[in-house]
């Protein structure tokens, strides 16, 4: 009986032992994406890591557009990891990962650091990654491209939807946003700007001078400006106690004092925007005029706007646009690159918005106009907004016919429902990322009323809608003119977000 007892016993263990050999070499750690899964930047960001704080300490010379230094991430493993990526074009000298040397494998052109720690990471563990560094960024390419802005005005790591990765290892996607604190040493005479509140400024060595900010509020990686040259940089408050920071090139010319008329009005602008989208949402504000780009980007509390656009005089419409996004692509970013209207669309509103506060037509009259001047073969109309496609993600398309599906959907809910649904938006989405379909059915679940069709003809549908977005029927659109997608009917707004979270929880953030 004793002997039949051990038997089984044994049996039992060996039997245990297998299932746990089984689940162990089932559940053995793997490497993380290389990207989130975004269909336009399929390497954007990484699976398996969830960023939460950027520590990033550099020095730069503009001489040689020498940038070295040592940035650190506070992370945490959203799987057992293996390995893992990060979005990086310049060449790294060491990582550390929890204080351990870590095998990697530098840029090769793909933009991808690739990090395998000593030991693998499980789900759930935080995690110090610690990468120095030293190149020339102008230098750097990722399939094919340089982001990075060298000359005479000094450097600019600003672009979008990728900027991060020539100057800092990063998630460089929307969908990981974080903290930031950002040290940034240059020659003196230089100014170092970034975003968010300048905590010092001192001497560093002969020579030199630290520049030191911190971003208490979640933020993009895109919309983190690198921004060293010489600038006339101007600390104030605004009238709520903010702090506000704004820097003008020194090489401004005669546009400078128009640069400055437009500028210096933000935070009267970003009042006005409060009252239709919410408070706004972050610790500072500003800006920054250049010359080294023609465009102008809504980096976080400190859009960068480029000289070109101040060359007609003073331009508050585009300070409204800009700061709008603080808002609608900032504090609300979107979930995939294809969601752009989430982001163009509303601040181009913004304009028509600020323009009729400044007394210079309503945003209907100016809705109306936008779409009777753009006949039914016009390239306003030839793109979708709701998924525009790579290449035409930043065509007049998503902005003015995405403004104008806006004016659409006020039409059918009315005032009250409408700026209702911009507030609420906001507070529900707050730090986060979001995509259409929630929009769609927070504005069904807020004005009560279907709106499937709307946005199917507005955002979904090639062609010149056949009614303005005032109501007024207009020029019908070309009878070739069809769908290429359709939004989904929502079901409930609950659904959509629990959907969303799935998504999310697929690729790792």
């Amino acid at each position: 009986m004793r002997s039949r007892t051990r038997a089984a016993a044994g049996a039992l263990a060996a039997g245990v032992v297998s299932v746990l050999l089984a689940t162990t070499a089932s559940a053995a750690p793997g490497p993380g994406a290389p990207g989130v899964g975004d269909p336009y930047y399929p390497n954007a960001g990484n699976g398996g890591t969830d960023v939460q704080h950027y520590n990033i300490r550099l020095s730069y010379q503009p001489d040689t557009d020498l940038l070295s230094g040592t940035t650190t991430l506070l992370l945490t493993a959203t799987q057992d990891l293996s390995r893992f990526n990060l979005d990086f074009a310049l060449k790294a000298s060491s990582v550390l990962v929890n204080n351990r040397p870590a095998k990697f494998t530098s840029s090769t052109g793909d933009g991808e650091l690739v990090i395998t720690p000593a030991e693998a990471l499980a789900k759930g563990q935080t995690a110090t990654v610690v990468v120095q560094y030293a190149d020339t960024p102008s230098k750097a390419k990722v399939d094919g491209i340089n982001g990075w802005k060298h000359g005479v005005f000094g450097a600019l790591g600003v672009d979008e939807p990728q900027s991060a990765q020539w100057w800092f290892p990063s998630n460089d996607h929307p969908t990981d946003k974080a903290t930031y604190d950002v040290s940034i040493e240059a020659p003196d005479g230089l100014a170092a700007l970034t975003s968010g509140s300048l905590v010092s400024k001192r001497k560093s060595r002969a020579g030199w001078t630290r520049w030191n900010w911190r971003s208490t509020q979640p933020q993009a990686t895109y919309l983190t400006p690198f921004v060293v040259g010489k600038y006339d940089v101007r600390e104030s408050k605004t009238p709520d106690g903010k702090p506000f920071i704004t820097a003008y090139g020194s090489d401004l010319g005669n546009s400078r004092a128009a640069a400055e008329a437009s500028v210096e009005r933000t935070p009267e602008i970003n009042a006005f925007l409060a009252t239709r989208f919410g408070p706004y949402p972050f610790e500072a504000e500003g800006g920054v005029v250049t010359s080294g780009i023609g465009f102008s980007l809504e980096n976080q509390t400190r859009p960068v706007y480029g000289l070109k656009n101040f060359a007609g005089g003073a331009n508050t419409t585009l300070i409204a646009h800009e700061n709008a996004h603080q808002w609608f692509g900032d504090n609300v970013s979107l979930g995939r690159w294809s969601d752009i209207w989430l982001n163009e669309g509303f601040a181009s509103y913004a304009e028509w918005l600020w323009s009729e506060h400044e007394g210079e037509g309503t945003v209907a009259e100016l809705a109306q106009y936008t779409y009777d001047s753009h006949a039914a073969d016009a390239d306003l109309w030839k793109a979708v907004p709701a998924d525009p496609g790579k290449d035409h993600q930043f065509d007049d398309a998503v902005y003015s016919r995405g403004a104008l599906t806006l004016q659409a959907l006020r039409t059918a809910v009315g005032d009250e429902a409408f700026f209702k649904i911009l507030k609420d938006w906001q507070a529900a989405k707050s730090g986060k990322d979001a995509r259409i379909p929630e929009f769609i059915a927070l504005a069904e679940k807020v004005s009560g009323k279907p709106l499937h069709e709307l946005f199917q003809t507005w955002l979904y549908t090639a062609g010149k809608p056949a009614n303005g977005p005032n109501g007024a029927a207009g020029a019908k659109a070309p009878a070739a003119a069809q769908s290429r997608f359709t939004v989904a009917k929502p079901k409930s707004y609950d659904q959509i977000e629990a959907n969303h979270r799935l998504l999310a929880t697929e690729h790792g953030h």
